[in-house]
This record gives C-alpha cells, sequence and structure tokens, in this order.
C-alpha cells in the first residue's frame, strides 16, 4: 500500500479497501498524536456511481449539486468525468470554474440570486440559471441580461425528507404570465426545472413533475417561445439500503421521458444528483475522547440479550452534530457506528451513547447502540457520510472540519489512466481522471 505522506490520494492495490486504510492511518499514528477525527474518501466509489447513472439514464446528463459535497476530490474527479454542475452561490462558481469547467458545464440553480453573484456569472460567462418569480426575472434583467432563464416549477415533495416546494417552485397557474414578463424583459426562457425533494421516497412523483413540465413547454410554445431544456432536478438516494433504491427511479423516469419528451424531440435532459454521488463514498473515524461508564441501561433492549450488560456507557467523541453530524439534527439519520478495533468473540456489548465534544447539551450523536466497551483513546467508524456533512459543519467551541483522505482502487486508476484525455493538470490535486465517451 503507497505511503500516504505528501500523497493527496492513495492507491489501494487489489484486495484492499477502505477499512483496511483505516487501519494502517490508525496504526501509524504516534501515541502522543491530537487523534484529530478523519474522513476516508473512495473516489473510486464515485467513478462507479457516475457510470451507473450515465448507463442507466443515457438520455440524462448529470449536473452535480456542488452544495452536497464541495471537497476538492470530488470535484476534480466529477470534473475529468465530463460531469455538469449545479452551483447556488458565487463560492460555488468559483470553486467549479477552478477546476477548468468550462461556463456551459454549469447551471447557476438558485431561483432567487445575489445581485453581485449574478454580476460575477455574467463575467465568467455562466449563462443558465432559474428563476420562479416576476421580481428574480427583473433582477436577472438589470444584473445579467445575457442570461438564458429555467423556469422552476412547483413539485409534489410530500414523499420526501427535506421537501423544497415550500420555498421554491412556481405554480403551473402563474407559469404562463411569468413567460410572457420574461419575454417582455427580453430574456430568453430555455426550460424547466423542478426537484422533488432530497431522499425522495415516491419515484412516481417524477411522473407528474415530467408532465407538468410539458404543459409548461407547450404555454411557452403557444407564445412563440420554443425552449430546449429540461432539468429533473435530484433526490435519488445515494446508498443501496434505501428505502427505495435508484434501480426503482430509472424506469419510471424513462417511461415519462418517452411519453413527454421523446427522443429526436430537440430537448436536452439534465438532473442534479448530489447525494446519488457521495453518500456511500465517505467513511468518517471519529475518536473515544471520553468515558462514563456505570448507568443504568434503562429504556432500551438489546437484540442479543445474551451478551448485552445492563450497564450503559457514554462515549464522548471529537467530531459531532455541529460538525460532520449535523446529519443527525436536519436528518433524523441512524447512524450504524463500527469499532476500528474487532471485537473478541463473545465480549459483551453495552447499550451506549455517543456524545460530540462541545459544551451544547443537544450534542448527542446516537443513543441506544450496541458496542463492545471501547476506551478512551479508540476509534469509531462511520458510514455514508459524505452527502451534506461536512460542507454545513460550523467551528462552534473552535472545532474545525475533519481532514480528509482519499482512496481510489488501483484497477479503477489503471483504466482510467487508460483513456486520459489533454485536460490541464491542476495544481491543487495529484491526479485526473477521465472517461473515453466511446468506452
Amino acid at each position: 500500500m503507497p505511503h500516504l505522506r505528501d500523497s493527496h490520494v492513495v492507491i489501494l492495490e487489489e484486495g484492499v479497501t477502505s477499512r483496511d486504510l483505516i487501519d494502517q492511518m490508525v496504526g501509524d499514528l504516534p501515541d502522543t498524536d491530537e487523534k484529530d477525527a478523519f474522513y476516508v474518501a473512495d473516489l473510486g466509489d464515485v467513478v462507479k456511481k457516475h457510470l451507473r447513472f450515465v448507463k442507466a439514464l443515457p438520455r440524462v446528463t448529470p449536473f452535480y449539486a456542488v452544495s452536497c459535497n464541495s471537497s476538492p476530490g470530488v470535484l476534480q474527479t466529477l470534473a475529468d468525468l465530463g460531469t455538469g454542475f449545479h452551483c447556488w452561490s458565487k463560492t460555488e462558481l468559483e470553486l467549479v470554474e477552478g477546476f477548468g469547467v468550462p461556463p456551459e458545464r454549469i447551471i447557476y440553480a438558485n431561483p432567487c440570486k445575489q445581485p453581485s453573484h449574478m454580476q460575477h456569472a455574467a463575467r465568467t460567462e455562466v449563462t443558465v440559471m432559474t428563476f420562479d418569480s416576476k421580481a428574480e426575472l427583473v433582477n436577472v434583467s438589470t444584473n445579467h441580461p445575457n442570461a438564458r432563464m429555467v423556469l422552476r416549477i412547483h413539485a409534489d415533495n410530500s414523499t420526501s425528507t427535506f421537501p423544497s416546494s415550500e420555498k421554491f417552485g412556481a405554480p403551473l397557474e402563474s407559469c404562463r404570465h411569468l413567460l410572457e414578463v420574461a419575454k417582455s424583459l427580453n430574456l430568453e426562457v430555455i426550460g424547466v426545472s423542478f426537484h422533488v425533494g432530497t431522499g425522495c421516497r415516491d419515484p412516481r412523483i417524477f411522473t407528474r413533475c415530467i408532465a407538468d413540465a410539458r404543459l409548461v413547454f407547450d404555454m411557452a410554445e403557444a407564445s412563440g417561445q420554443k425552449m430546449h431544456l429540461l432539468d429533473i432536478g435530484g433526490g435519488f438516494p445515494g446508498t443501496e439500503d434505501s428505502r427505495v433504491r435508484f434501480q426503482e427511479f430509472v424506469p419510471v423516469i424513462t417511461s415519462a421521458l418517452e411519453t413527454h419528451f421523446p427522443e429526436g424531440c430537440g430537448v436536452e435532459v439534465i438532473a442534479e444528483p448530489g447525494r446519488y454521488y457521495v453518500e456511500s463514498a465517505f467513511l468518517l473515524v471519529a475518536n473515544i475522547i471520553g468515558k462514563k461508564n456505570g448507568f443504568p441501561a434503562t429504556g432500551f433492549a438489546c437484540k442479543d440479550s445474551e451478551k448485552c450488560s445492563s450497564r450503559s456507557v457514554k462515549y464522548h467523541l471529537n467530531e459531532g452534530v455541529f460538525g460532520s453530524f449535523n446529519n443527525v439534527l436536519f436528518e433524523n439519520i441512524q447512524l450504524r457506528p463500527v469499532p476500528q478495533k474487532k471485537p473478541s468473540p463473545g465480549q459483551p456489548v453495552h447499550v451506549s451513547s455517543l456524545w460530540g465534544p462541545t459544551c451544547d447539551c443537544v450534542d448527542k450523536i446516537s443513543d441506544g447502540v450496541e458496542l463492545p466497551e471501547q476506551k478512551v483513546g479508540d476509534w469509531i467508524i462511520f458510514d455514508n457520510m459524505g452527502a451534506y456533512t461536512f460542507t454545513i459543519s460550523s467551528p462552534f467551541n473552535g472545532f474545525l472540519p475533519s481532514k480528509i483522505h482519499y482512496s481510489i482502487p488501483h484497477e479503477t486508476w489503471k483504466v482510467l489512466e487508460l483513456f486520459r484525455k489533454g485536460l490541464q493538470q491542476n495544481p491543487t490535486f495529484s491526479f485526473q481522471l477521465i472517461i473515453d465517451e466511446k468506452k
């Protein structure tokens, strides 16, 4: 296994996993090290997700949602794979532009944009952007009159973990008027977008939304405006154990597109996957910095009562809900902590709770977790930590975001190297990935 020192990406030999890399990293730390929490990201998983997406939905071009995970490794990998990017602010635009992404591969998808951010988009020739109100059209006409507009329509988000329809999306009955306003302001409307919400649990929502988009296309055509872009948003799951898997979305979307926007109709289709690409690619490794035991294990029942102790344990970790575990507060997710050290056979487990490092009592990571007894200084691993984690962490109490270490399987690296293209090397990252579209 390559040494980690001075390396941005560790290339994993055949049979070596991210868990093996974690064991090496932990083993290489001296006892006096601060033992900060850290991520290990498998960029090979990101590549596989991309190839899977374009194979399953060949008509749909992915525009990755930068807000989900803006780490340099992910952005460089996806930029070199040729994805587009969905940006929400000037900072996200600058991040993506820094990796050499051309403006035609960027959509500025915020329907309510700050004027100075729009002026930046105008200077860098990012022209495609969304709107859902008359006020935004006036705003754009003042600050970026050459913009090409995409009308975001209201979507039914009732089955999603995070609905966005209360905040964004024009109702169908207002769309005709908005198209007329855009025309009066000499702004070109090139398409329609929607978003079914993060964590969509009912793929059939796409059927209704795509049908609604068709109605708006017809409205535009009736008024002499020819649109050619459909953005079906995101909401795709990022793990195989999601309540609804990605494979279940594919036939629904494919069927709806064939019905309302058949191949050859002249409409380009894009999507805004974020969580789908990165959630399962990141492991978070946190260190136990404190321990309190001897509390009665009340209110919880162990699955294996024969191995379960009646004594509960409180562990304090050096990551918490104001950092990478903010998804505990916002998403109410069920974490699956695993000790870095494999427990011995028959070792008893304790009903345990995990707490973050800050002074705030709300900083509880998980409760009722079954763990073999751990010591201060031991490590706990959490999977599926790539989506909306460190990107929305805060420095509360002076705890900074955890460092990210990147890895990629050697076979993936080797195949990708065969199809590298002549893109300029980015000095901030140690490699480039490219897939030959002919393969």
